[in-house]
């Protein structure tokens, strides 16, 4: 073994050590039932095995619910946008970040990183690298034993007697599992789907006109002209891409008259909102959505830094494509300011809010409450597409549009980019996995428990195991003295 290997299997025995310890009350609670065939149902399937997914099969395997799968439609090592369409160096997130360790020392992304890098390691980062941030999950989930299932993807789910049946599709075929709770951490498209401008992708060829968030091949663009929309991180990251990749030029346009230049989110890590945002009121929970979505933040400085440096980049304020055309193999694009002729252009133009969007929620988006459905916001902070997200409860539940309509929402939990007004920005985001995890994992435990409540006293009335005995050994040992 390598010395960093060495000290990674080290690592994971003392994480062994350190989740004995923490241990109690160790033991599964959760009463098992089969379906109408005699088939064990599953007390939770979590869709998505990215980082969101992995911290909650680990915090419910923690709270003794031990019969769980987590369902994830990429191969496996490949889950999350860490290795498919992110392409940042490092990451924006503060790299002291916690909360998918779950309160253990030697499962944090600082042990992780000094055991595989050497002592001191740790002091001399900034910001956790992309593809270390991918090889921790992957270690997390390896060290930790998992059950993720792999190239399974969910396409729909519908309410069976007590529980959900989720319809699968895999290379060996259509299937069907069954959850007495699910959870959708299907991340930041988890509201709807990435999507081009409609005006823009019906006048473009499909093949010249992608979205920041696909998987592209920039080798493409080597000698090309290429003009990206958008301002946000995804679209500095398409640009430094293509430009290491060779492109004649790249010209990046958005419609704000200045470029943002400060994050508003650093301005929310704190532990009361983290906590607690979502106890707050309709009103307060709306206006802080709508700030952030037109207040948004800044590139990331490393990319920005990055794309700048690049002579052939080009940066456009006030600058929305108010008309696109194609014609004699190249693209036009007018904007207020002036006129561009591009090979290929990038949409960073993040996701569509749309439940119906969502393949896993074919059948009951329809019945799920949305923001538009419970408040109504003064004219001045109107927002069709926050309207749009889905009124969730306290623990990330989805909620019935018409009460007794859809019973079986209480069973179904959205943690993912849909819960941004209703529990917070970023609250299934790592800066938010400390506070955000458990109060998922609460709700699920209380929900469980509370199906089987009337089953506690008559387990108490059965539980026949002796903590003294009588005649004791001392008793014995006196006997014999005599």
């Amino acid at each position: 073994m390598s010395s960093a290997e060495a000290r990674l299997a080290e690592l994971a025995k003392r994480i062994h050590t350190e989740a004995g310890m923490l241990a109690y009350p160790a033991g599964a609670w959760v009463e098992p039932v089969t379906d109408a065939t005699g088939q064990p149902v599953h007390d939770v399937v979590i869709v998505g095995g990215g980082q969101s997914g992995l911290a909650i099969a680990q915090g419910l395997i923690r709270d003794g619910v031990r019969n769980i799968l987590v369902l994830d439609r990429n191969p496996a090592g490949f889950e999350g946008p860490w290795l498919t369409y992110a392409r940042m160096a490092i990451l924006r997130t503060p790299k002291h970040q916690v909360g998918i360790d779950h309160g253990l020392p030697s499962l944090t992304t600082r042990a992780w990183f000094e055991a595989k890098y050497g002592a001191g390691s740790w002091d001399g980062v900034v910001r956790v690298g992309r593809t270390d941030w991918m090889d921790y999950l992957r270690w997390y989930r390896e060290v930790l034993n998992l059950p993720v299932r792999n190239d399974v993807a969910v396409v729909d789910i519908k309410p069976e007697g007590r529980w959900l049946a989720l319809a699968t599709e895999s290379a060996a075929g259509p299937g069907v599992v069954r959850a007495r709770r699910v959870v959708l951490a299907t991340g930041f498209d988890g509201a709807g789907e990435w999507r081009i401008p409609s005006e823009i992708a019906h006048a473009l060829p499909a093949e010249r006109c992608l979205h920041s968030n696909a998987i592209i091949d920039f080798s493409r663009f080597r000698n090309r002209r290429i003009g990206i929309l958008g301002h946000g991180a995804g679209a500095f990251d398409a640009a430094v891409a293509a430009l290491q990749q060779g492109a004649r030029s790249v010209d990046l346009c958005f419609r704000r008259a200045v470029l943002p230049t400060v994050n508003p989110h650093r301005a929310i890590e704190f532990v009361g909102f983290l906590k607690d945002f979502c106890e707050a009121d309709d009103a307060v929970r709306w206006s802080v959505a709508h700030h952030f979505s037109t207040a948004n933040q800044p590139p990331a400085q490393h990319s920005f830094d990055l794309a700048r440096s690049f002579q052939n980049f080009s940066l456009h304020a006030a600058s929305p494509w108010q008309q696109v055309a194609f014609a004699d193999g190249a693209i036009a694009v007018c904007t207020p300011q002036r006129e561009f002729t591009f090979d290929d252009v990038i949409c960073a133009t993040g996701a569509v809010t749309d439940l119906s969007c969502r393949p896993e929620l074919a059948s009951l988006a329809g019945q799920i409450a949305l923001w538009r459905d419970r408040y109504e916001p003064p004219p001045e902070l109107a927002h069709d597409a926050l309207g749009r997200y889905p009124y969730l409860g306290r623990h990330y539940e989805f909620l019935e549009r018409e009460p007794g309509t859809a019973p079986c929402l209480a069973q179904l939990y959205g943690f993912s980019f849909c819960a941004i007004v209703s529990m917070g920005p970023h609250s299934t985001s790592i800066s938010g996995h400390k506070y955000s995890v458990p109060r998922l994992i609460s709700g699920i435990t209380r929900s469980l428990f509370l199906e089987q409540q009337h089953r506690v006293l008559p387990t108490i009335h059965a539980f026949r195991e002796p903590e003294i005995e009588f005649p004791s050994p001392r008793d014995d040992r006196q006997t014999a003295a005599e």
